[in-house]
């Protein structure tokens, strides 16, 4: 055959091969390889940034900006492009990025001139070798043709992700490690990311990423799809250095100031400041839907719900109406809800444990306070190592394919003096849809309602409300002096619910409860 050519299709066979086999050359296994490797090591601090640039204000950090026509894969075929992100401010650590083509792996190196600098002597300090904070991917969501925001991945473990026509909002994490214990919070950090280059006019890309922390370390495998909902399939394999009193599965972090169901701060003239106003669960095993409003407590709150077979929890922001917030700056009506669903079995990570809430009292919009996560059944130990899957989803509140009527406003309120008791608090929930949509104003729908340890429900009942058309369930209730007021409803007819569960918590310290006294 010396000096033969071989058949065209054999020729056509080797070009294809190589183009849609080079993703093979480095995938997941290499990178679970290396977080396996990094767990038998003692846990190194990454290097921070410079101080002048860990000590820049927030507006200052800003305004440096990545030139878009710098970014990565700008010529070419694919749809999606990566900018990259500074180090300054709370981004104080460098992330090594690299690159998957059919040429293999390759670093991207840090290049400065990649970013305007407003401030000349700022630029001047900034060090050839820094690093990258992170990286951001963009998309044509919008289908005109322009690049378009989607996804970020930087600071710690935390990602950020829209939908088409959406407002950046809640984060995710890749893991959290005793978030709200008095012994303190771990924050692990991606260290090390891998971007598969997609093939010309793809609508799916593929990163990889080496988590590394004090208790853990861990593979992450991100399949991002990008659309009027973005998703992204997560396949993760962790590895325990340390036992770990409270692991936290798939998180979510979010920020609520205050909502329907709080007072306003004195001066704030916005009906209502928040990313998101509530966590919503899903039981696979009982089939219940549970609406958890969220609260700006007074003192640090920690809410566990038990789940038999978790088949999904998200943070929610059920307010889409521009009214609901006035503000044209920040946008709240376009932020996301996050829904996370578990896939596979509970080998693999999931089943019986709790859904946690994490709400923490803040004075500001600007403060992430809110978190929430999938705390698994079973311990965890040190040497032991725990394979996770699931799915991400960014976009409208229908993500979660909820199906029953659910709760879209929840108003407190004291007890007004007819009512009789100078301690009661007065709660309305709004409910629409499902099975409540189109019935007949006099249609028998009733109310049950059951108060925790200690709460007296006095009375309560549900009208049909004809100028909003919900279903409005009314609840007058006592709490226990020095307690949290925790209360459950949901409506029935015909002895089957028809609505999700709404649940309640407020602590002892709050201003409503102080009013009603």
């Amino acid at each position: 055959m010396t000096g033969s050519r071989l058949p065209a299709f054999f020729s056509s066979l080797i070009i294809l091969i190589t183009l849609s086999g080079y993703a093979q050359a480095f995938g997941f296994k290499e990178v679970t390889d290396k977080a396996k490797t990094l767990a038998n090591e003692k846990y190194q601090k990454p290097a921070r940034a410079p101080d002048f640039l860990r000590n820049l204000s927030y507006t200052d950090y800003q305004s440096i900006r990545f030139n878009p026509e710098q970014s990565l894969w700008r010529s070419g075929g694919s749809r999606f492009q990566v900018m990259m992100i500074p180090q300054g401010s709370f981004y104080s650590n460098a992330v090594q990025l690299n690159v998957i083509d059919s040429e293999g792996v390759h670093p991207i190196g840090f290049d400065k001139t990649r970013f305007d600098y407003p401030d000349p002597e700022l630029a001047k300090r900034i060090p050839a070798d820094l690093g990258y904070a992170g990286f951001k991917l963009t998309y044509p969501l919008s289908g005109k043709g322009e690049q378009n925001q989607f996804l970020v991945f930087g600071g710690a473990s935390y990602f950020r992700g829209v939908g088409a026509n959406q407002n950046f909002g809640l984060s995710g994490r890749g893991i959290a490690v005793d978030t709200g214990l008095p012994s303190g919070e771990e924050f692990p950090a991606f260290t090390e990311f891998w971007m598969e280059h997609p093939k010309a006019g793809s609508d799916v890309m593929v990163v990889y990423g080496l988590l590394d922390g004090k208790s853990l370390t861990g593979a992450y495998r991100f399949e991002i799809h990008p659309g009027k909902n973005t998703q992204m399939d997560v396949t993760a394999q962790l590895f325990f250095r340390n036992d770990i009193e409270q692991l936290g599965q798939a998180p979510l972090t979010s920020m609520f100031f205050y909502g329907d169901n709080t007072l306003r701060p004195r001066g704030e003239w916005r009906p209502q400041v928040h990313d998101s106003d509530g966590l919503l669960i899903n039981d696979g095993k009982t089939g219940e839907w549970l609406w958890r409003p969220l609260v700006n407590p007074a003192d640090l709150q920690l809410s566990y719900h038990h789940v038999q077979s978790l088949n999904g929890f998200g943070l929610i922001q059920r307010a889409r109406k521009f009214d609901d917030f006035q503000d044209n700056e920040a946008r709240y009506d376009r932020r996301p809800s996050m829904w996370i669903k578990p896939l596979g079995n509970t080998e693999e990570g999931w089943g019986e444990g709790q859904v946690v809430l994490v709400e923490i009292p803040s004075r500001s919009e600007t403060n992430d306070n809110i978190v929430a996560f999938f705390k698994p059944g079973q311990p965890v130990k040190a040497g032991e190592n725990r394979n996770l899957k699931y799915s991400v989803m960014f976009g409208e509140p229908e993500i979660t394919g909820h199906p029953d009527g659910r709760a879209v406003r929840t108003f407190v309120g004291s007890a007004n003096a007819r009512e009789g008791s100078s301690e009661a608090l007065r709660l309305i929930v709004d409910f629409r849809g499902g099975e409540l949509a189109g019935l007949r104003p006099d249609a028998t729908v009733v109310s049950q309602v059951s108060g925790g340890d200690g709460v007296e429900v006095i009375e309560h009942f549900v009208e049909y409300i004809e100028a909003s058309d919900v279903w409005r369930l009314s609840i007058l209730a006592k709490p226990p002096a020095g307690q949290p007021l925790t209360l459950r409803g949901f409506l029935n007819k015909d002895n089957k619910p028809v609505t999700e569960t709404w649940t309640y918590l407020l602590g002892p310290s709050t201003d409503l409860r102080a009013n009603s006294r």
